[in-house]
């Protein structure tokens, strides 16, 4: 087999023209049976982007994942991964994925699991040295898998994914089982990775990591696209501000919902407190404080991209 080096690889981006879109969806619909899983996606993805995929359980996400990397075939249009066909992505190294679940075996090691890529690409052994190094495992390179924590775990996939230099990296629930240092950490080298040109594509229920870290949120439900822009602009889709306050009693906040609830888009519980999504924070704060009605601990924030994807999803769903 033949040896290649990490530079053959950085070249790949020229091989297949600059100008192509790094993952594009024309037109595509997923169907099983009578259930449309995915439903008229029409989505193009730049080279370099970081790009979180967002949606409540059954909304496509998965689907179009799969769809993605090759994993299923469109019932209907078709995708684009660097210009050619999915399929051929993956065979050449292009397109990489880390699975939430699965994908390792229990009684390999963190090393052999990461050779066993390299091999494949037709890489020294150096090079999966190289990759466990950079993904923060060195030290536990000789570990057998079936010991490693969850999110070593998951490390070890996001080194087997990086051994051939991909340009579109696909990530399911990337950072579940990583502690906060680690996580952050994983999130510069995934940063690291779009500033030389990879594309990343990333689903995740961690709505702080889609507001962190993309460039671009895409919201589905019900198998559509109903949100899609830069991280800011998404989130201020849903205007206003949320107003959080504490009552002495549980009985006290019911009283305060139904004094404010004209003006309130939506109003979470929390015991004896309230958190009220709203565009007329003033007026809310006003009753409140003018009805006596005992709250406290008054606070005032933007809302955030958690609001933008509740109100848009719940919208879409009904």
């Amino acid at each position: 087999m033949k040896t290649r080096t990490p530079t053959d690889q950085a070249t790949r981006p020229h091989e297949v023209g600059v100008d192509v879109a790094a993952v594009a969806l024309h037109d595509v619909s997923k169907m099983f049976g009578a259930l449309t899983a995915v439903d008229c996606l029409d989505i193009a993805i730049r080279r370099g982007e970081v790009v979180a995929l967002l949606g409540p359980n059954g909304a496509g996400k998965t689907s179009t994942l799969d769809m993605i990397v090759g994993l299923s075939r469109p019932t209907d249009g078709y995708v684009e991964v660097l210009g050619g066909t999915p399929r051929s992505s993956v065979d050449q190294g292009w397109l990489t994925e880390v699975t939430q679940s699965g994908g390792l075996v229990s009684d390999m090691t963190v090393f052999e699991h990461v050779r066993v890529m390299a091999d494949l690409f037709g890489y020294p052994a150096q090079r999966a040295r190289e990759v466990v190094a950079e993904v923060g495992l060195a030290d536990r390179a000789s570990r057998k898998v079936k010991v490693c924590s969850g999110g070593e775990r998951q490390r070890v996939k996001f080194a087997m994914a990086l051994v051939s230099t991909p340009q579109v990296l696909i990530l399911d629930e990337p950072t579940t089982g990583m502690d906060v240092a680690v996580r952050h950490q994983f999130w510069a080298q995934i940063h690291a990775e779009a500033e030389r040109g990879c594309t990343i594509i990333f689903a995740t229920h961690y709505l702080e990591e889609a507001d962190q870290y993309s460039d671009r949120v895409i919201m589905m439900a019900k198998g559509r696209v109903v949100a899609d822009g830069p991280t800011a602009q998404v989130r201020a889709l849903v205007a206003g501000e949320v107003v959080s306050c504490r009552f002495a009693d549980i009985a006290s906040a019911e009283a305060a919902v139904s004094l404010i609830d004209d003006l309130a888009d939506h109003v979470e519980r929390q015991a004896a407190g309230l958190t009220i999504a709203t565009t007329r924070s003033d007026e809310v704060l006003e009753r409140l404080i003018m009805a006596d009605t005992g709250a406290t601990d008054f606070r005032v924030a933007d809302r955030g991209i958690e609001d933008a994807f509740i109100s848009l999803t719940e919208a879409r769903a009904s």
